[in-house]
């Protein structure tokens, strides 16, 4: 091993919190390296996590692909558009989400050039002294000493001991990369990753199954939006069975028999051509942390951090899927943006409260804040408003009138305390809230602020209007 080579800073992992934490230390002034072992489909380097490589932007390339394909047949003869029998070429879709993926990761690498931060190609561990060996694809290994250390390792998909991934049995990379539709898609989870690619490929033509071992649809997510976004995925075509319980899989020629118990406890069996697993992500954490470097990880291999994302350990921080908290991007983001800070002696803080949640299906789903079930469980009074897209000018001129907008506000204050949003686009407008309640919001703030017309945002303006009973566009 050659001479240890002496950084600032030292970001093990470059997805979404990695590489925000390594730019924007950088941006600072501090001499940083950062680590990564991921491979593109090419077999070379390939910056940008998860999130990039197969994750958010290669999951929305091909959701925005399967809709055009399926608003050509259910939803252009209402705006008097006819052609011949539409027909896709899923390796066509599938190379253009590669090369989308291609442009992010290599424009990481140019960020990465521009801001003189040092990238290591392979597996990085902390070794005690804040040091991180990397072990690079090229069979070398190299010490690099640190000033601080940002562990960013990301997450993997959680395999089932009686589902193991593979041709027939795959995870949300395999989903990725199907070169045909297949006729029966098996989805185990219908959380976000199994909703949104269940969602593709029903559009394009598979027959999908969703078997949720939960009883209630999207239980994160408020009651009326759930309901609302359930009934939606059914007019689709989408079947999710709720309260089942998968027990075994076995891969036959006819293809993959799964089977499970129902609601009621009765033993079922489902036979599908694909079966995708979706029961979520776990922090991945095995091989990054060498003995005695103090950092502790919990029940479920997550970092321990304090709020402030430090380990406890002097000059060791973590960030981003492999520490507490939502295993979202844009909490990534904001997590490494504040440690970098931290670490150059500037304010450095990240609001739990206000991360917004979206669900890229159609329709979108979006939210911040507190549900009504949340609220009415920690006894907070609270007032609701909220208004349909069916009620909105710019929506049905979209033939889009699914879904509506709620905000809830402070009973006394008027706080806003949560929004909540199913509907076309809601994925943008869901920032309304946010960034109201980052600044303390009232419900009559927004009420009052003039919003276009005809625009969606629309719904949010007369939803906070209707939490005083003032909307103007439906009875009170």
């Amino acid at each position: 091993m050659s001479e240890q080579q002496q950084f600032d800073v030292v970001v093990i992992g470059a997805g979404p919190a990695g590489y925000h934490a390594a730019i924007r230390a950088a941006q600072l002034g501090l001499k940083t390296a950062c680590i990564d072992a991921a491979l593109g489909k090419d077999g070379k380097p390939a910056l940008g996590g998860t999130c990039l490589r197969v994750g958010c932007i290669p999951s929305k390339a091909l959701l925005d692909s399967s809709r055009q394909f399926w608003n050509m047949g259910h939803l252009f003869d209402q705006h008097g558009i006819s052609f011949d029998k539409p027909a896709i070429d899923v390796k066509k879709m599938v190379a253009r989400k590669d090369g989308i993926v291609k442009q992010f990761t290599g424009g990481i690498a140019a960020l990465f050039k521009a801001n003189k931060i040092t990238a290591f190609y392979g597996f990085g561990q902390l070794q005690p002294g804040n040091v991180v060996t990397v072990k690079q694809h090229d069979g070398s290994e190299v010490a690099l000493k640190a000033t601080n250390v940002i562990l960013a390792a990301g997450s993997d998909s959680i395999e089932l001991p009686f589902a193991k991934f593979g041709e027939h049995i795959i995870d949300n990379v395999g989903a990725l990369d199907l070169e045909k539709v297949p006729k029966r898609l098996g989805v185990i989870g219908a959380g976000v990753i199994g909703l949104e690619l269940g969602s593709v490929w029903k559009r394009l033509g598979a027959e999908v199954t969703i078997l949720e071992g939960l009883p209630n649809f999207l239980a994160a997510a408020d009651a009326e939006v759930s309901k609302v976004a359930a009934r939606e995925f059914k007019k689709q075509g989408l079947d999710i069975k709720l309260g089942c319980k998968c027990t075994a899989t076995e891969v036959k020629k006819d293809g993959v028999h799964i089977r499970y118990t129902d609601d009621k406890d009765a033993a079922q069996e489902l036979v599908v051509d694909k079966l995708l697993v979706a029961v979520g992500r776990r922090a991945a954490t095995k091989g990054l942390l060498a003995e005695g470097t103090g950092v502790q990880l919990n029940e479920r291999g997550q970092i321990v951090v304090d709020e402030h994302c430090h380990t406890g350990v002097d000059g060791v921080w973590a960030v981003g899927d492999c520490v507490r908290g939502p295993m979202l991007a844009h909490k990534g983001f904001e997590e490494g943006i504040a440690v970098a800070e931290l670490i150059a002696g500037l304010p450095g803080h990240v609001n739990f409260d206000t991360i917004p949640w979206v669900i890229y299906t159609e329709p979108e789903i979006a939210w911040v804040g507190k549900t009504e079930e949340q609220l009415k469980a920690e006894g907070i009074p609270y007032k609701a408003g909220s208004f349909p897209f069916a009620a909105v000018g710019r929506a049905v001129a979209m033939a889009e009138p699914a879904g509506f907008v709620k905000v809830l506000a402070h009973a006394e204050t008027d706080t806003i305390l949560g929004m909540h949003l199913v509907g076309a686009n809601v994925s943008e407008l869901v920032h309304e809230g946010v960034l109201a309640m980052e600044f303390k919001g009232s419900a009559d703030d927004l009420a009052r602020i003039c919003h276009a017309h005809p625009s969606l945002s629309e719904a949010v303006h007369d939803a906070a209007m209707a939490v005083h009973k003032r909307a103007i566009h439906k009875a009170n």
